[in-house]
C-alpha cells in the first residue's frame, strides 16, 4: 500500500502547494471588523478549512459504513457522520454570522481522496482510510491550535474548540484500528491543502445531516 499510495497521493497534493502559499501569505492580514472582534485573513481560511473537510469526510463516513471490512473502521465511519454534521453546522452558523462565503464542494485533492477510497476494496480500502484520516485530521488539528492561539475573534475561538474536540476525536478513533501507516500519514501531513472552489452563484448550501440515530456524543454547538 504505502509506494502506491504516496504516489497517487502526492500527485494530487503536490499542485495545491503554491496556491495555498499566495493565500495565506498576509494570515494576520486584518480583513473585517465584526461585533465578536477583528477577523484576519487566517480565521476566514480556517473557517473555509472546516467546512472543506466536512464536505469529504461525510461522504466518506457514508462509504465506510457500507464498504469497511472491520467494527473499528465502521466506528470511524459513524464518528465521521455524526461529528461532521454537528460541526459543519456551527460552521455555517458561524459564517453566516462573520460574512464568510463557504464553499459547497471539497477541495480537488479532497475529491481526489474520495475517488481513491471509491476505488478501494477491502482491507486496502480500510487501511487507506485511516492512513489519510490521520495525515488530514493531524494536519487541521495543527491549523486549530494556531487559529486559536492567534484570533481576536470570539466566534472564530468558539469554532475552534468545537473543532478540536471533533478532529481529536477522529484522530483517537481512527488510530484505534491499529490499521495506520503512521510513516505515510505523516508525511501526507507535511504537504500544503488546496483551497476549495467558490459556490456557483444561485446555488443552494449544502447541508451535512446528522444521523437520526447515532451512539456518537453530541459536541457543544457554537454560540
Amino acid at each position: 500500500m504505502g509506494g502506491a499510495l504516496a504516489t497517487t497521493l502526492g500527485a494530487l497534493l503536490y499542485p495545491s502547494m503554491l496556491g495555498v502559499q499566495r493565500v495565506s501569505s498576509e494570515p494576520e492580514l486584518v480583513i473585517a471588523h465584526p461585533a465578536t472582534g477583528p477577523l484576519t485573513q487566517a480565521d476566514r481560511d480556517f473557517v473555509v478549512k472546516v467546512r472543506s473537510a466536512g464536505l469529504w469526510e461525510y461522504p466518506v463516513g457514508q462509504m465506510a459504513l457500507k464498504k469497511g471490512a472491520t467494527k473499528p473502521v465502521k466506528a470511524v465511519a459513524e464518528q465521521l457522520i455524526a461529528g461532521d454534521a454537528t460541526l459543519d453546522a456551527a460552521d455555517r452558523k458561524a459564517a453566516a454570522q462573520l460574512g464568510i462565503t463557504l464553499p459547497n464542494q471539497p477541495s480537488p485533492q479532497q475529491q481526489g481522496f474520495v475517488t481513491r477510497l471509491n476505488g478501494d476494496r477491502g482491507k486496502q480500502f480500510d487501511t487507506d482510510l485511516a492512513t489519510i484520516l490521520r495525515a488530514t485530521n493531524g494536519q487541521m488539528l495543527a491549523t486549530i491550535a494556531s487559529v486559536r492561539t492567534t484570533t481576536r475573534n470570539s466566534l472564530v475561538r468558539d469554532l475552534a474548540d468545537l473543532a478540536n474536540g471533533t478532529v481529536l476525536d477522529h484522530l483517537t478513533t481512527v488510530e484505534k484500528t491499529g490499521l495506520v501507516d503512521f510513516d505515510q500519514a505523516l508525511s501526507l501531513q507535511s504537504t500544503a491543502p488546496q483551497t476549495p472552489p467558490p459556490p456557483a452563484a444561485g446555488q443552494p448550501q449544502v447541508v451535512l445531516t446528522p444521523p437520526a440515530h447515532t451512539t456518537v456524543a453530541p459536541s457543544p454547538t457554537v454560540r
